[in-house]
């Protein structure tokens, strides 16, 4: 009798907050006093089988409130561009710039010009040939090597424009 009983009051509070509960089965054990045909297997029916769900809106609270927001909404879609941009400054715009100004240095290479390559050796620019830099690395014995312009690492001398 427990089981039915508190079957009972649930079924009333749910009807009080105007739950909608349409074909709701409910399996209980029966007790060693009670009987199996006291025990049915149908919908559990109530004075009104239909109930009708209010949903009243707090004027404190904002149209939107029930609704679900994307990811594309607000400021979600103002982080998302900027980590896209800051991504594509960092990655591709930083290195393709330093490669410009390197391409630009080489093309601004003359005679007599101190420079220093990228695996550490410091000479005078001597002679320039399409993509050969020859350059002296010793003044005493007058060695001279030849280097691809892209192995030219860093102008020493300025330019005294």
């Amino acid at each position: 009798m427990r089981y039915i009983q508190a079957v009972k009051k649930y079924i009333s509070k749910l009807d009080e907050r105007k739950i909608e509960m349409n074909n709701t089965f409910i399996l209980a054990q029966t007790e060693a006093n009670q009987t199996p045909s006291d025990i049915t297997s149908g919908p559990i029916t109530t004075e009104e089988t239909t109930t009708k769900t209010v949903v009243t809106s707090d004027p404190n609270t904002s149209g939107t409130a029930g609704q679900r927001k994307g990811i594309f909404d607000n400021w979600n879609l103002l982080i998302l561009v900027l980590m896209f941009a800051v991504m594509y400054l960092v990655l591709f715009r930083s290195p393709r710039k330093k490669q410009q100004e390197h391409k630009q240095m080489v093309q601004s290479l003359q005679k007599n010009d101190r420079v220093r390559t990228i695996g550490g050796i410091i000479g005078t620019v001597v002679d320039i040939k399409d993509d050969e830099v020859t350059l002296k690395v010793d003044e005493s014995t007058n060695t001279k090597i030849k280097v691809v312009a892209s192995a030219i690492g860093k102008k020493l001398t300025k330019d005294n424009n």
